[in-house]
This record gives structure tokens, C-alpha cells and sequence, in this order.
């Protein structure tokens, strides 16, 4: 009998890993194309049964690690704060403070890759005036993402560089800017956020707005909370509206106002 080289059988186990790595994407990727459950897929490939077990055993645990991780990485990030006035299944009305952003422009349809996100991450990995590295945080603004061609993207600033006065940028293409604050309605949803998907969002979200009786601005931004390789289930997008402010009659006489009083509970936001 022949000794086996360890050497061997571990080129070998990275050559059979490699190759499911590749039958997981490539069904993954059917499955989000189709809309059909990776079972389903997987047997109409006419694998073995074992080869299918091994898929389906992978992807579960897979899907099971990179949702928790996803959750574990999400947290570890210093997030713009708001407060939730009222909750309605994935929609929200948030009450958000000015935020201070590092922002660029950027066309829509690239999702960063026309170097926008690049510029940012540059100024706040210290190419600024003073050199200084700045944490990265969540989400990333577009403002006016949805309609537009063109819009501002935008890295929130941390609290603490926001009220030290945060770095003056390098490059030319990069701006420091003062996102207002107010009352925002906003739509939660997953996958990888394009514009035709934020569009269908918008649309659900002012369909609400007009049947809760609440008047939106013109202007739609998205929020994306992820990094770009986390799989579309688990990314985290929204759709904001800013509110227009509600007018206030007041009676002369009674000093009693037309506009009906609110009684929603203000609470912290759940990640």
C-alpha cells in the first residue's frame, strides 16, 4: 500500500471546496434570477443525491454564518441616529437630527463604480488636510438617488469628528456637506438595490403616505447599510422621503389649532 502525501489530499480537498464554492454561485445565482428554491434547482441538475446533500448542506450553513456575521458587522458600525415616531410593518416615520457628510457626486446607475465610493473612502482613510483616518459608518446617503441620473453620495460623519469639525477634503471632487434634519418617511427592504427596484420602493412608500394623509417632498434618497459583497438577501436598503412640515391654523379667539394633535410614542430605533 501507498503512502499518502498530506500534501496531496489537501490540494485535493481544495480542488473538491473550489468546486462547490462555484455550484453554490452559479445555482445562487439562478435561484435570485428565477425565483425558484435551490431544492428545485438543484434537481433538475441531475447531480447525485450526495453532491445535492453536500450543495444544500453548504448553502444552509453558508446562508446561517453569513447572517450573523452580516448582523455582528452591521453593529460594529457607528450608524446615523433617528428616533421612530410611528411603525408600520417595514414602513417608518423617523425623526432624524442634521447630519454632517462627506459626499461627491455620483450617477445613480453605476452603484459607486464611476469611483465615487473611492473618493470617499480616500478622504476618510486620511486624505484630507490633516491626515486624519475617520471610522467608517452606516448607511451611505444618495441624495435624490431614485429619480435622478445624477446624485450626492454621501459617508455620515462620526459624532465626535462632526463636533470637532471634521478634516477639510484633498481631492476637489469631495465636499463636506450638511444633510437637514426633520421628519423622513422611510421604506425598509433587501436585495441589491437598483434604480428600478428603489423606484417601485418610492412608489409603495408615497402610495402610504397619501393614504395615512401625509405630504411628501418631490425628492426620494436611498440608504445603503452594507458592504458590497454581502448577498442581497441580508443587505439592508431604504428609501427616504423627507415630510413636508405640517401648517398650523391657529383660532384668534380660542387659540385652538385645526391640525389634529399626535399621540405616537417616540422610540429608539431597532437595528
Amino acid at each position: 500500500m501507498h503512502a499518502i502525501n498530506s500534501s496531496c489530499v489537501q490540494r485535493f480537498e481544495r480542488a473538491i471546496w473550489h468546486q462547490i464554492k462555484w455550484d453554490l454561485l452559479s445555482f445562487y445565482s439562478a435561484m435570485t434570477t428565477a425565483g425558484l428554491p435551490l431544492g428545485a434547482l438543484l434537481h433538475e441538475t441531475g447531480l447525485s443525491m450526495k453532491r445535492r446533500t453536500i450543495i444544500l448542506s453548504t448553502a444552509s450553513i453558508t446562508a446561517v454564518f453569513a447572517f450573523g456575521w452580516n448582523l455582528t458587522a452591521r453593529a460594529a458600525y457607528e450608524s446615523a441616529p433617528y428616533k421612530v415616531l410611528e411603525k408600520d410593518g417595514n414602513i417608518e416615520v423617523r425623526e432624524y437630527p442634521d447630519l454632517l457628510l462627506a459626499a461627491t457626486g455620483s450617477r445613480v446607475a453605476s452603484n459607486g463604480r464611476d469611483g465615487s465610493f473611492m473618493k470617499l473612502f480616500r478622504y476618510i482613510s486620511g486624505d484630507n488636510e490633516n491626515k486624519q483616518k475617520i471610522e467608517m459608518t452606516t448607511p451611505v446617503f444618495m441624495e435624490d438617488g431614485v429619480k435622478s441620473p445624477d446624485a450626492l453620495m454621501g459617508f455620515v460623519m462620526p459624532k465626535s469628528v462632526a463636533d470637532s469639525g471634521a478634516p477639510a477634503p484633498k481631492s476637489s471632487g469631495v465636499v463636506l456637506h450638511n444633510r437637514k434634519g426633520g421628519r423622513f418617511a422611510v421604506i425598509r427592504f433587501s436585495g441589491r438595490i437598483n434604480s428600478k427596484m428603489a423606484a417601485k420602493q418610492e412608489a409603495v412608500l408615497r402610495a402610504w403616505l397619501l393614504k395615512n394623509g401625509l405630504q411628501g417632498e418631490s425628492r426620494a434618497d436611498t440608504a445603503g447599510y452594507d458592504p458590497p459583497f454581502t448577498p442581497g438577501p441580508f443587505r439592508r436598503n431604504e428609501v427616504l422621503i423627507p415630510l413636508k412640515e405640517q401648517v398650523v391654523v391657529v383660532d384668534d379667539v380660542s387659540g385652538k389649532t385645526d391640525a389634529p394633535s399626535s399621540n405616537a410614542e417616540s422610540k429608539d430605533p431597532s437595528r
